[in-house]
């Protein structure tokens, strides 16, 4: 996802381009306003936690734009593109070590597991907005 300060900042485009020279293939996408119950859902691992609320108030602040990336290895990947939490501490190259610097305006969010993966998935896209298709590349992508 990319978060209320990627967009606002004009950088979709940027991040977009990142995910798709890796060879990922991007098999839903939206931009939307995130509703309070749905980002209450999508941190919901969070709760309790003293950035809890300020995280649910940030998200909803401005349109994010959702995605999903599919790919071998995509949900580590991403993981290592995207760079620490905190962009103090993300490697240069990374897409929060290029583009933030503050933890609470860190650009991107990625799923850190299989399972929240597919939890976040259902919570953003219906499976008939999800469309499969195969890249012209692929044969150069995987052995």
């Amino acid at each position: 996802m990319v978060k209320p300060d990627g967009v606002a900042r004009a950088l979709v485009g940027k991040i977009l381009q990142r995910i798709e020279e890796k060879g990922f293939k991007i098999v839903a996408m939206k931009l939307a306003l995130m509703p309070a119950e749905k980002a209450k859902e999508h941190y919901a691992e969070h709760v309790g936690k003293k950035f809890y609320l300020d995280l649910v108030d940030f998200i909803t602040s401005g349109p994010s734009v959702s995605m999903v990336v599919e790919g071998r290895g995509a949900i580590a990947a991403m993981r290592k593109m995207n760079g620490a939490t905190n962009p103090a501490d993300a490697a240069p190259g990374t897409i929060r070590g290029d583009l933030a610097i503050e933890t609470g305006r860190n650009v991107v969010h990625g799923s850190d597991s299989a399972a929240s993966a597919a939890r976040e998935i259902a919570l953003h896209f219906s499976e008939s907005e999800q469309v499969a298709y195969k890249r012209i590349d692929e044969a150069w992508l995987y052995e």
